[in-house]
């Protein structure tokens, strides 16, 4: 994992979780509650992981006082970012709330400078501006309607709470990984922890333990499971290792786009004027915000901790 390049640990984590909007659908469509659906996913993405451990020969114990953080961890990023985002979607557009996550960008500048001492240059908040500004024209009609939606406000509320939730979440994990500890077993033992609060909300709520048995539902249930979390996962924290968060994040500025180009592939989407010149400007941006000066090599924002490799 550690020889990957770069390039490979953004793109990766991005085209993965471009398709889960789609694959989430299968979900969805099912009448499963999100509190299952969510909680089965994590709960299989956090077994594999400690399997991936263990076949890497990382040990699953981890000093007791990272245990605090770890939980805190799968509450807030596990649980509480996902199910903001569903519940989010009930009120407002699908779109309203990728616009949303752009936001993260510099939700994880501000973190990572005021957590890690990490700076990013005034030429990537220029361009990364410019990308949520191509994300909003490319959803501009679904966010022009919002207003017609009775519960709106709620909506956004929510969706707000998944972007800080999942900013906190980053904070959380790169700390116990820059205490030396190795980034699979965190990861593991984080979804373990949000899986099983989850899980537990579900019983505590009167909505029980469900699970469909329908090829559709448990496929997409093992892609969310392998490819959306525990790949993904691995792939975007090591970039935020090497990177920094701010840079990490702009993966969901880019997601939208993609997204939007398989919904037309396999949902029949047909994109507008002002779609495209959305995406371009949201391409241009990204180029624009992971070009080095002058032609240089990149320079990590800051080296992994020993014994945060994976």
């Amino acid at each position: 994992m550690s020889k990957l390049s770069d390039r490979w640990l953004f793109w990766g984590p991005t085209l993965i979780w471009a398709s889960t909007w789609h694959v989430i659908l299968y979900q969805l469509a099912s009448g499963v509650p999100v509190l299952n659906s969510v909680g089965w996913r994590f709960l299989l993405a956090a077994l594999m992981l400690a399997g991936l451990a263990r076949w890497q020969g990382q040990s699953l114990r981890l000093p007791r006082s990272a245990h605090g953080l770890m939980l805190a961890t799968g509450i807030v990023q596990y649980s509480g970012n996902y199910v903001s985002v569903y519940e989010a979607e009930r009120h407002i557009p699908s779109g309203l709330v990728a616009v949303l996550f752009c936001l993260m960008v510099f939700g994880n500048a501000l973190s990572g400078r005021l957590f890690f001492g990490q700076t990013v240059s005034r030429r990537f908040l220029v361009a990364a501006a410019g990308g949520v500004a191509g994300v909003v024209l490319i959803f501009w009609p679904e966010i022009a309607a919002t207003g017609e939606r009775p519960h709106a406000l709620l909506g956004l509320g929510l969706g707000l709470l998944a972007v800080l939730a999942a900013c906190v979440g980053n904070v959380l994990t790169l700390t116990l990984t820059r205490r030396g500890l190795a980034l699979v077993p965190v990861l593991a033992w984080s979804m373990g922890y949000g899986a099983l609060f989850l899980l537990l909300a579900s019983l505590l709520s009167g909505q029980g333990l469900r699970l469909e048995l329908s090829a559709s539902y448990l496929l997409s249930l093992l892609y969310l499971a392998v490819a959306g979390s525990v790949i993904a996962f691995v792939l975007y924290f090591k970039l935020a290792q090497r990177q920094g968060p701010a840079r990490a994040a702009l993966t969901g500025v880019i997601i939208p786009v993609i997204a939007l180009a398989l919904s037309a592939l396999l949902e029949g989407w047909r994109p507008g004027a002002l779609s495209l010149a959305g995406m371009a400007l949201c391409l241009g941006s990204i180029y624009a915000a992971t070009r080095s000066p002058q032609g240089a090599p990149a320079r990590p924002a800051a080296s992994v901790p020993e014994g945060a490799s994976d």
